[in-house]
């Protein structure tokens, strides 16, 4: 018999245990964002807030109910871009990283 353990404590662990994994998938998020996979990139976001700042302190940080946070991160969300850019800024200082966009050509 198989021993299997649930994804998302899998990736809790690792966010909480490896800062490059951590700043990695919030890479991802802003890639999957500016891509045009917002759905996508609502669930890392929501596995980074979960791992790191948790909802309720996240909730204080950017001055809206922990509720509608859940919301704003699950698959059919709508946040503004007020309310991306609080919890960008929050993650961001979380980790401790700095952002650095760069366009690219396409050919």
């Amino acid at each position: 018999m198989t021993i299997t353990r649930d994804v998302q404590e899998t990736i809790q662990e690792r966010i909480q245990n490896d800062p490059e994994f951590a700043t990695a998938l919030l890479d991802e998020a802003i890639s999957l964002f500016l891509n045009g996979e917002p759905e996508t990139a609502r669930l890392v976001l929501r596995d980074l807030v979960n791992s790191t700042v948790g909802f309720e302190e996240l909730a204080v940080e950017v001055n809206k109910p922990s509720k509608s946070l859940h919301r704003m991160l699950s698959t059919r969300g709508n946040p503004t871009m007020d309310n991306l850019t609080k919890i960008f800024s929050v993650l961001q200082q979380k980790l401790n990283v700095d952002f650095e966009i760069h366009a690219v050509r396409q050919f």
